[in-house]
């Protein structure tokens, strides 16, 4: 490297800024104090699976149970429009009246949930017959009259096993 009597007064300012520079990342890189490591970026800690853990460990101490072969919660808000967890985990301690709906959500909105509601009960008509039967169709299965009453017993059970002894 030449000396600085041959370098122009520019090269020696650019040398100056340059170390100044280096000098600024240096200190950047320190995530710490004097003595610690330096690192490129600061190792970033996620609390998300603690809290997790803390969380299925309070619902275990609240006695909460899993509740199986569940495919679809919705829940209501106040501004009609409703949460819709598709296969959700839920858990729930009846005695307590507490339950635990866990998984991804969507949020829509009341006319979507009604359309989907009666499509999947299978439309209109199968529902007013589950609210009232007297909308059932005249084509559709009639219960027989006179059925509801117990039978009268005809026989009397204790003689047929006096003759057969």
């Amino acid at each position: 490297m030449a000396d600085e009597s041959s370098c122009p007064a520019r090269c020696v300012f650019l040398l100056q800024m340059n170390v100044a520079k280096l000098q600024k990342m240096v200190g950047d890189v320190r995530t710490g104090g004097k003595g610690t490591v330096r690192r490129k970026k600061k190792a970033v800690h996620k609390s998300n699976t603690t809290d997790d853990k803390r969380l299925q460990a309070a619902l275990k101490r609240s006695g909460v149970n899993t509740i199986p072969d569940i495919e679809e919660v919705l829940l209501m808000r106040k501004d009609n429009n409703g949460l819709v967890f598709t296969n959700p985990k839920v858990q729930a301690n009846i005695t307590a009246l507490t339950y635990v709906v866990s998984g991804p959500s969507v949020l829509k909105s009341s006319s979507e949930i009604m359309k989907s509601l009666v499509t999947s009960m299978g439309g209109l008509a199968n529902i007013m017959q589950a609210v009232n039967p007297a909308f059932a169709p005249e084509g559709g299965v009639q219960e027989p009259e006179g059925d509801d009453e117990v039978p009268t017993l005809v026989e009397n059970f204790e003689e047929v096993v006096n003759v057969k002894a």
